[in-house]
């Protein structure tokens, strides 16, 4: 079977994720890029025959041919764990492939702020969210923060998640690692037993509903510290789509609620660096001081974004000054930098030391 072959170069060449679909190269994203790792174009009857082999059981086979789309954990020996998600496309199967690394790297290793992660570690209730789009390492962050917990601290740990990606091994905490469909329906019923279990630290793998996102409250207030990742690209972008979550007749309870749990959040993005040895994380970074909680309570959330530019003090910055760094510190390309910039005008006064009048 020549999956195994495919995996074998995926690890080699240090790909985040794989591509295989009919009749199509095999493809990876290697730093950040798409790229041809084989030539060989993969038949309808080989493909067929990847997608059964990975499928493994009737239950799985069952549910792409129901949903048109399934999500699932492969282990494959002596070369470690893989996220897959095969769906439908044209009436043929396509699979995109991600490496889960079993080593859980530190912030440091990850070049991720690591006194403002560890002081959010520390937080004994409340909420703190990961944010960027997918793929730019938000359950890798998330991972390293509840490894740290697990070696610094006697708690207990419950994870949520869909499906469970990286392994912990007890250490000074207890850890819990509930999937969707294996060991629970859904998160929000998880959630609704999660009091009975008695966790200091919950980590909900993604908040994608109003049901979801009233139980994490719930459980902040309940004295739970509460992870979660969001697919936003900045805070202010976070606590709008969290707000929108209800409908508008609780707009103003949810913000006063939000005012008082809300931590922090921290928002990711991968950029290839200049030397070609991987990626680095650019990221906005926002700390819920009491100025910042009183424009989520006020519904002044866009004003949020210029205290996230001048909160240096706290530990914050806006994602501008994180690429304006990366290029002068000559770790990124200027072209790269300006690409994922959310103004490249505002991107390129930064870069000549001109604060724009929107900051």
């Amino acid at each position: 079977m020549r999956i195994q072959e495919f995996l074998k170069m995926m690890v080699e060449k240090e790909a985040s994720d794989l591509y295989l679909r009919t009749r199509a190269y095999v493809r990876a994203r290697i730093n950040g890029r798409i790229e041809t790792i084989s030539t060989d174009i993969i038949s309808r009857e080989e493909m067929q025959s990847i997608t059964l082999f990975l499928l493994a059981n009737e239950e799985r086979q069952e549910t792409l041919l129901e949903q048109k789309d399934i999500d699932f954990i492969h282990e494959e020996t002596g070369l470690g764990r893989f996220r897959v998600n095969v769906f439908i496309q044209r009436g043929t199967p396509s699979i995109v492939i991600r490496h889960v690394h079993y080593h859980i790297r530190t912030f440091e290793q990850l070049d991720l702020p690591a006194d403002l992660f560890k002081s959010f570690c520390d937080e004994s209730k409340g909420l703190f969210l990961v944010c960027g789009p997918a793929g730019n390492g938000k359950s890798t962050a998330i991972a390293s923060m509840v490894e740290y917990v697990n070696v610094t601290a006697p708690r207990h740990i419950l994870t949520i998640e869909d499906p469970i990606e990286f392994l912990f091994q007890d250490k000074q905490s207890i850890i819990n690692q509930r999937e969707l469909g294996l060991d629970v329906p859904t998160y929000t019923d998880a959630l609704s037993h999660m009091t009975q279990q008695s966790p200091d630290i919950l980590f909900i793998g993604n908040i994608r509903d109003e049901a979801t996102m009233r139980a994490a409250i719930m459980a902040t207030e309940l004295g739970m510290f509460v992870m979660s990742t969001f697919h936003t690209i900045n805070a202010v972008q976070t606590i709008i789509r969290i707000i929108n979550f209800f409908p508008p007749h609780l707009h103003e309870e949810v913000r006063m609620q939000l005012s008082m749990i809300l931590k922090g959040t921290i928002s990711l993005r991968l950029l290839t660096r200049k030397d070609g040895t991987g990626r680095i994380p650019a990221y906005e970074t926002m700390v819920v001081t009491p100025t910042i909680a009183r424009l989520i309570r006020e519904g002044r959330v866009q004003e949020i974004q210029g205290f996230i530019d001048q909160g240096e003090l706290f530990g914050m910055q806006s994602f501008k000054q994180s690429l304006v760094k990366l290029v002068k510190d000559g770790i990124v390309d200027r072209e790269e930098a300006r690409r994922l910039a959310d103004s490249k005008d505002e991107f390129d006064l930064a870069m000549k030391g001109i604060r724009s009048n929107f900051s």
